[in-house]
């Protein structure tokens, strides 16, 4: 089975590498940067993973405090998204598992939904009927990704949404290439199916 290709401190970039090391050195300026540059990506994927808003911020400052803690053991092993990517994941597989043993309802109404990531886009103008229709498209998608496996909703988030390789999603998930080309086909059939079944007659 394939593994994910382990990066080395030539694949990152000299600024990158140079923010990093001033992070490890504790300088405020340069953990300020580091998170204006990649919190936006944090807080989508926590939403779209946890689909609530006060979550995926919260989660958020947990992510960085991780990162900032961890810093100083980084060693290039990927790109310094993709470690982030992992520490995300990560936390919010355990907030995951800490609504589950809760028996938390992880569903979203279309109102949260639309709330949290503003009308589905399309183009040109659309008539009342078209939107209404995509909107209750988009309800039935978020609902049928709600219902995945948490490890087969992550992958499809980090592949369909955020447009993550297969090597950059197997590091993030600690897993082989091949679990993560596995996971994506599951989730894919999975969505297919529960969208037909939940389509309207």
């Amino acid at each position: 089975m394939k593994q994910a290709r382990v990066a080395s401190w030539s694949d990152v970039g000299g600024r990158e590498a140079a923010l990093i090391q001033r992070c490890a050195a504790g300088e405020q300026l340069a953990c300020t940067e580091l998170v204006a540059e990649h919190q936006r990506m944090v807080v989508q994927l926590a939403m779209n993973l946890l689909t609530d808003r006060d979550e995926a911020l919260d989660l958020s400052q947990e992510v960085f405090l991780r990162v900032f803690r961890t810093i100083h053991r980084f060693r290039g092993q990927s790109s310094l998204r993709t470690w982030i990517y992992r520490i995300a994941v990560n936390q919010a597989r355990n907030r995951h598992r800490f609504w589950r043993r809760r028996h938390r309802a992880d569903q979203v109404s279309l109102d949260q939904h639309i709330a949290a990531h503003g009308e589905f886009l399309s183009g040109g103008e659309l008539t009342p009927d078209r939107m209404l229709a995509q909107k209750e498209l988009g309800q039935r998608l978020q609902t049928a990704l709600d219902h995945l496996p948490f490890d087969q909703r992550t992958a499809i988030v980090l592949r369909e949404i955020d447009g993550l390789s297969y090597e950059e999603i197997a590091f993030s998930l600690g897993v082989a290439v091949g679990t993560v080309k596995s996971r994506l086909t599951r989730a894919r059939q999975a969505l297919r199916l529960e969208l037909r079944e939940a389509r309207p007659a």
